[in-house]
């Protein structure tokens, strides 16, 4: 009856060491790491994506204006020249002026016809709905992994956890995390057109 009492206890023992943070502070100590890892994560995705979207939107955007400036210039000339029913050389400029403006208005149909409504509008608001997003993704990430924080610490200060902890593993309470933490979040990249 003996080796049974002892039996009992012993697993009676390793029940309560198991409740008492021998698996949950390894655990919550991965979970922080993890949770600092996904903020590095989103931190890195902002920092290479925002310079190509911004690329892009140029990209889009430079042609646009290229060929709304090449319209409004045809348009300023044509309303600037003169016409006299009996000067040539004033119809002749009228005419230059006219063809100046269709071929501009020519090419921003083409515009038109491959993209039915101008882009550059879209890509600013896309740029702008991935800024926002990118913010978002580091915002939770950086909620998160400040929760992990506070659920380790209470595992290896709280008693009945905080026994296990200084028993066993002798962890630190971890410092609650800040942006001076990572190295990868010195300078958010700049957006500039």
């Amino acid at each position: 009856m003996n080796k049974y009492l002892l039996s009992f206890l012993g697993v009676l023992l390793s029940l309560n060491l198991i409740g008492c943070g021998i698996q949950s502070i390894p655990m919550a100590k991965n979970q922080t790491e993890a949770s600092e890892a996904e903020i590095i994560n989103q931190y890195k995705r902002r920092a290479d994506l925002i310079p190509n979207l911004v690329n892009t939107v140029k990209g889009f955007a430079k042609q646009e204006q290229e060929t709304l400036i090449g319209v409004v210039e045809a348009r300023a000339k044509a309303t600037s020249v003169n016409v006299s029913a009996n000067d040539a050389a004033s119809i002749q400029k009228f005419q230059e002026a006219q063809s100046g403006l269709a071929s501009a208005l020519s090419k921003l149909m083409v515009v038109v016809e491959k993209y039915p409504e101008l882009k550059s509008n879209q890509n600013f608001l896309d740029l702008q709905s991935q800024l926002e997003g990118s913010e978002n993704r580091i915002t939770i990430a950086r909620q998160r992994h400040i929760e992990n924080i506070k659920a380790f610490n209470n595992l290896v200060t709280v008693f009945p956890t905080s026994l296990t902890n200084s028993f066993f593993f002798k962890h630190e309470k971890m410092p609650q995390w800040t942006t001076e933490n990572a190295d990868a979040i010195k300078e958010a990249p700049k957006v500039e057109f």
